[in-house]
Parts: structure tokens; sequence; C-alpha cells
């Protein structure tokens, strides 16, 4: 569990890093810039968590990885067009609803107040999304909202096949995922002819990003290791909390009372989830 928090907390960061970093920087240039920071990130963790990987697993990676690559595109889009605020939770509902069902799906057995935790945690990110323009217009409808929901569906698929590697696979599956993803984001950057400079005082928020990721990303395959892939999916898509919080503190982006009642809400559904895990 406590692995499933430190991974939402830096998924939150990076997101508000990257999103941040697309608002002066071309968007590909701020993802495969990042993708290959984490890769490296990810190459100095990998003696901490030993393993051995199968081709099959390799292979489970590299389609989390093609699913990454396309989710955190589309993610730090609507993050540079859009209220971080907004983008952020909309992304997490359905990158935490997808694993959630084929967890259940899988067999996995909760008990009630897990399952009571679960659920209190997905209102807590919906809540977190909703709030109203000065003229009372639902910020739901502002740009960004299309890529949201495009970037939620592939990061979903993005934790299903990142958890399915035997335990004994180590971070080997998510190097494989790495590369994917760098090597597909090269490719469309050599295709689209986009020139993959980051702008002046651009260069350490995608170092940053690219660090905050991958840090997220170990700590979020070895909670799904280490449980249920529906808890651990669940809990680090509370990672909207921290971009919020970001994007209000650093941004100055209003926080609204549903949005602290959503935080609050995922205190609560924290606390049953952990009651019995």
């Amino acid at each position: 569990m406590l692995c499933s928090l430190l991974a939402a907390a830096a998924y939150g960061a990076a997101d508000f890093c990257g999103g941040l970093a697309s608002r002066r920087t071309a968007i590909l240039a701020v993802v495969v810039i990042s993708q290959f920071v984490g890769l490296l990130v990810l190459l100095a963790l990998r003696p901490f968590v030993p393993g051995h990987a199968s081709p099959s697993d390799l292979g489970w990676g590299a389609l989390a990885g093609l699913c990454g690559a396309v989710g955190i595109a589309l993610l730090y889009h609507a993050l540079a067009i859009g209220k971080m605020g907004v983008v952020s939770p909309i992304t997490a509902v359905l990158a935490a609803a997808l694993p959630l069902a084929v967890g259940v799906a899988r067999g996995e057995h909760l008990s009630a107040l897990q399952g009571v935790g679960i659920a209190l945690a997905l209102v807590a990110i919906v809540l977190i999304s909703i709030s109203t323009e000065e003229n009372g217009t639902r910020e739901i409808a502002t740009a960004g909202v299309r890529e949201a929901i495009l970037s939620g569906i592939a990061l979903g698929g993005f934790y299903i096949f990142l958890a399915v590697p035997h335990r004994t696979a180590g971070l080997d599956p998510l190097a494989s995922a790495r590369l994917a993803s760098v090597l597909l984001l090269l490719a469309i950057a050599v295709a689209t002819r986009t020139r993959l400079r980051p702008s002046a005082g651009g260069a350490a928020l995608i170092v940053l990003c690219g660090t905050l990721d991958m840090t997220a990303n170990a700590l979020y395959v070895v909670a799904a290791y280490a449980g249920y892939l529906s808890i651990a999916a669940v809990l680090t898509s509370l990672y909207p909390a921290s971009t919020v919080a970001l994007a209000r503190i650093v941004l100055r982006e209003r926080l609204q009372r549903s949005q602290l009642a959503g935080v609050a809400l995922a205190l609560v559904g924290v606390a049953l989830i952990a009651a019995r895990s």
C-alpha cells in the first residue's frame, strides 16, 4: 500500500512538471526526453530489484510501453491546453477503473471494507475534478477533456499489461516498456520532423518529470507484484491530489469545496483499503 501511495505522489508531481514543461516546449520533445531520462533512472534502480524475466514478460512490458507512450503524450497535451485540476482527475478515473475491472474479473477477492474504500477512492477522484467557472460553466467541458479521456484509457492499458509479468521478473518488464515507448516516440518524432530541443529553462523541468515518472513506475510495479492489481491501481490513481495541490500552489488554480471534499474522501478511502490489506 505504501508503495502505491508513494507512486501516486510521484506520478502527480511528474504530471505537473510534464504539463508545465509542455506549455513551453513541444509536447513530443517533452515526452521523448523525459522518457529517455526515465530509462536512465531505471538502469540505476534495476540492481535494487533483481529479477529474471521470460520472453513473455518482456513482451507484456513492451505492450505496456506502447500504451504508456500514447497515454502520456495525450496527458501532457491535455495538461498543456486545459486546467490541470480537471484533466488529471478525469484521466485517473479511467486509468483506475480499467485495472479494477480486470482485477475483479481475474478473481481477486476483496473484503467489504476494501470494496467500500475503493469505491470512496473512485468517488474522490471524481470530486477532485468537479468545479465551475465564475460564470457557472462546468469546467468538465473545457479544453483537454477529450484528450484526458483517451489518455485514461491508454494508461489503464499500461497499468494492466505492466502487472501481468511474473513477480520474479523484477524491473525488467518495466525496462522493456520504457524501451518500446522511447523507440515509438522517436519514430514519431522522426516522421513528423519534430525538434527535440527543450526551450530555455525547460530542460530541468523535463529531467525532473522523467525522474519522478520512472520512480513512480518502479513503485507501482513493486506494489502490483506485492498485492492485488485492483488495489495498487486505484491507490496509484489518487495522483491527481498532488497534481491539483501543485497547480494550486504554483499556478494559483483555485481549489473548490468539492475538490477539498474529494481529498478528504480519498484519505478515508485509503484508510479503509489499508484496514484489511
